[in-house]
């Protein structure tokens, strides 16, 4: 009796499969890293590699300028801690589903998300701190990544017919839906220019005025304290911008590809509570609270929250719709 293929596959092949359950453990380390940096603002403590090359502690840092400058530190770190929770649970959708259908568009979803997001860990050269741990962190969390992507390309085959607003079902789709899906096409696109925008400020100015007004320092105060604060800061910064960007890049291919269904609907608000609630909520927490700042996050929540409700309705409605056709048939 002859054996089947798969019978001389061992065990890491079947533990590796289609190269999905790859792709899935990236996205749940990226989603534990997002809950362990929350996590550490929270309870006020640098990793061992910012205490060594700062050369003090959170703690050290907090007896200055009534602790505003790590506050305002650790609002970067909280809301880069979102980004990689939002990342993370759009890259389990995608996994989950549409590369599981073989759809092409979510396998270039994760190959273009995958180069901008790892890509911006070089903007880090640009101020003069490359910490040990971020980087042996990053390259093994790529090493899994890239195998994933190499050995799901095959299965990803299902080419894309264009953007799902320009389909026979997405032009029929109620009005309500297509604005909505619209409105999420435009919060992507202005998540990925606030992302480059912030990666840019990380490698050059680092600080807006109202960082500073926060602070209560001049960038000359804050070199003072000791030279290696701001490019601590920047490191901060960058990741924040490079992770803001690769959201909106993610969101944006799923927008423009995927038809409404309840899963995507599910992730895509997941996502959004992730990045938006971190990005706003730790302003708050920390007092920095000043409107001009917040004003951009405040209205691309909004036009998030209202797109999502405005798509889903429609969602909701047509497929009633189609459910009391079915029913009214002999």
């Amino acid at each position: 009796m002859g054996s089947r293929p798969d019978d001389d596959r061992g065990l890491l092949g079947e533990l590796i499969g289609d190269g999905r359950p790859l792709l899935m453990l990236a996205a749940v380390i990226l989603f534990l890293s997002g809950v362990f940096a929350i996590f550490l603002a929270v309870r006020r403590e640098f990793l061992p590699h910012d205490v060594a090359f700062l050369g003090m502690t959170a703690q050290d840092l907090c007896d200055i300028a009534d602790c505003r400058i790590v506050r305002f530190m650790f609002h970067d770190r909280v809301a880069f801690g979102g980004t990689l929770i939002a990342v993370a649970t759009l890259y389990l959708w995608l996994a989950a589903v549409p590369l599981r259908q073989g759809h092409a568009w979510a396998w270039r979803a994760f190959l273009v998300s995958g180069i901008l997001g790892f890509g911006s860990f070089l903007s880090y050269l640009g101020y003069g701190y490359l910490d040990s741990w971020h980087g042996a962190g990053s390259l093994a969390l790529l090493a899994v990544f890239v195998a994933g992507l190499v050995r799901s390309r095959p299965q990803a085959m299902r080419a894309a017919s264009g953007a799902w607003l320009a389909t026979p079902e997405g032009r029929a789709a109620p009005r309500s839906l297509r604005m909505g899906r619209w409105g999420l096409l435009a919060t992507a696109a202005g998540l990925v220019m606030a992302g480059f925008v912030i990666l840019f400020l990380g490698m050059t100015e680092v600080f807006v005025a109202e960082d500073l007004g926060f602070i209560g320092q001049t960038r000359e105060a804050l070199e003072r304290i000791s030279p290696r604060l701001v490019p601590l800061i920047a490191h901060d910064r960058a990741g924040f911008g490079g992770g803001l960007a690769t959201t909106g890049v993610l969101l944006f291919m799923a927008a423009w590809y995927a038809p409404p269904a309840r899963a995507f609907h599910q992730a895509v608000f997941a996502a959004g509570l992730a990045g938006f609630g971190c990005a706003i909520g730790t302003h708050y927490a920390e007092g920095y609270v000043n409107p001009w700042h917040l004003a951009p996050a405040v209205a691309g929540a909004a036009l998030f929250a209202l797109s999502l409700v405005c798509e889903r309705m429609g969602f909701v409605s047509a497929a009633a719709a189609a459910e009391s056709a079915r029913n009214r048939l002999p």
